[in-house]
């Protein structure tokens, strides 16, 4: 230890009189310092133990003294004789337990007793420290096993410099692991140095620090005792996460996760999609490997290994689970052929949830629909001069222009109607000559002279210009139908409402027209 028992007996008495500490209560000296592993700018850490069973607060408290930063904790005996019963009784299920709570329990069996020693004895009767080497053991086994797994498996997708870096940490907790089975149990990886130079005497130790390269790393951790991660590629099976579902508007692959994020994909993304079959093994996923370990990156896909899901994760710092990149810029956001990816290796996550995603591209296929269906109207109305039709067939126009332009940029739910020329306003994109054709057009008594002009401007903004002549003919009508069965497959799955009550029939008959014969359609 690196303060001597005058030193640490002085903190604890000036730290103890900037407190309202209970007479009774013992105090430990824990962490770095009580492990040997401390240095001048290391905190001191004590521990003020209540002799009560009613929790004590957990927040620590700083002090200053003597040119040292002084941290001080408070649990009760009841506190910590719950964490220790809770290791104790692990019952196999060690890798399922809480980092934070096995730390508490480390730098308390391995503290330096200040006062009350007796109580801290009794209190550490609760769990043996030889049973917790054993929990630690096989703790940081566990995390080695699934690192260096996926270790194997970026290399085996060529991703080599991400390979290594999964291998090096891989490596780190296989020696943590080894360490505890020698009786250095301390949890956080920076002081590993000191705790191996402490075994500095097994070979292995020096191996540790020479070895390099994923192959020789993956055989050392082997030698360090961590069972089941061999440099075995063929044990590696593509299983399809249950949150995530593929959904394919138009040639656009949409992959939606856990019914809340949407990703669109690029042409040579989707392709490498495509290729995907559920329960075969990586290797036949073909030559995209940057593409496959983003999908894997991103949780769209997982990786067993024979069946056990590969969980790869850096106990002390970054947390689990799938990665969310940084939402894509691209604008529109979605048009009526699906969102638009930045290239074709993308895979873009839109800034969109999912449900306001599917809101929005229905409205947009029903804002589309309505243009051409006002445009009908208008055409009978000005051929036989009903005026005052026209002018509400163009108003209509106008609204369901609208409509659809501020849904390709994402606006979800729609302003009402009266506020959809001022709705432009929030769009990231200034559009005036849309506006002020709006306006003309909304005026009494207009005609719709300006009315092809605001649909072509509407549809170039927003991606609509593929949009079939809905009410000219049986194929215009099929086409459109087509295009709006596919996104509301997508806003039933996300328990959207849907635009309206005949597009339940359209779904419900799988995007054909419920009364129709096949046989008279083909002859």
């Amino acid at each position: 230890m690196i303060l001597t028992e005058e030193q640490i007996q002085s903190l604890a008495e000036q730290t103890l009189a900037r407190i309202d500490a209970p007479d009774d209560a013992a105090l430990l000296l824990e962490g770095s310092i009580a492990e040997g592993f401390g240095n001048s700018r290391s905190d001191i850490d004590f521990l003020l133990i209540a002799d009560q069973e009613a929790d004590m607060p957990t927040m620590p408290t700083i002090f200053f003294i003597d040119g040292r930063r002084v941290e001080i904790r408070t649990r009760s005996v009841g506190q910590i004789t719950k964490h220790l019963i809770e290791v104790a009784g692990h019952r196999g299920r060690v890798t399922r337990m809480d980092e934070h709570l096995l730390n508490r329990c480390q730098r308390f069996l391995r503290g330096h007793p200040v006062r009350r020693p007796d109580l801290i004895t009794k209190v550490r009767e609760n769990l043996s420290y030889d049973m917790f080497a054993t929990v630690m053991t096989k703790w940081w086994a566990e995390y080695a096993r699934q690192s260096v797994r996926h270790a194997v498996m970026l290399e085996s997708l060529g991703q080599h410099d991400q390979a290594a870096v999964w291998a090096r940490a891989g490596l780190q907790q296989a020696a943590k692991s080894w360490a505890a089975r020698h009786g250095e149990t301390y949890l956080e990886p920076k002081w590993l140095s000191l705790q191996l130079d402490r075994l500095a005497e097994n070979p292995l130790v020096a191996r540790y620090w020479q070895t390099e390269g994923t192959a020789d790393i993956i055989r050392l951790v082997a030698a360090l005792g961590v069972t089941g991660c061999a440099d075995t590629p063929d044990r590696l099976v593509v299983e399809r996460p249950r949150e995530v579902t593929t959904w394919q508007i138009g040639d656009r692959v949409h992959l939606v996760r856990d019914r809340r994020d949407v990703f669109v994909l690029g042409d040579t993304a989707a392709r490498t999609w495509r290729r995907v079959v559920w329960g075969r093994p990586l290797a036949g996923l073909g030559p995209e490997g940057d593409l496959i370990a983003t999908f894997v990156r991103y949780g769209l896909i997982r990786v067993s290994w024979r069946g056990a899901a590969i969980t790869p994760r850096l106990p002390l710092a970054a947390p689990a689970g799938s990665v969310t990149p940084a939402p894509a810029m691209t604008l529109p956001l979605l048009s009526i052929a699906g969102a638009k990816p930045a290239h074709p290796r993308s895979i873009d996550l839109l800034p969109l949830p999912a449900h306001r995603f599917a809101a929005a591209a229905m409205a947009l296929v029903w804002g589309n629909v309505m243009v051409e269906n006002a445009v009908e109207d208008l055409r009978g109305a000005l051929d036989r001069e009903q005026w005052r039709v026209a002018a509400l067939a163009t108003a209509r126009a106008v609204n369901g222009g609208l409509r659809a332009l501020l849904c390709a940029f994402g606006v979800s739910p729609l302003p009402s109607d009266p506020e959809l020329i001022g709705g432009l306003d929030m769009l990231p994109a200034p559009q005036p000559r849309i506006a002020e054709l709006a306006r003309q057009l909304s005026r009494p008594g207009s005609r719709g002279e300006e009315l092809p002009e605001f649909i072509a401007a509407v549809r170039a903004a927003s991606g609509g210009d593929a949009f079939p002549s809905s009410f000219d003919s049986a194929d215009g009508w099929q086409r459109t139908l087509d295009i709006g069965y596919d996104w509301l497959r997508l806003g039933a799955y996300l328990d959207q409402q849907l635009p309206l009550d005949e597009a339940q029939d359209l779904l419900s008959s799988g995007g054909a027209q419920p009364h129709t014969s096949s046989a008279k359609e083909a002859g």
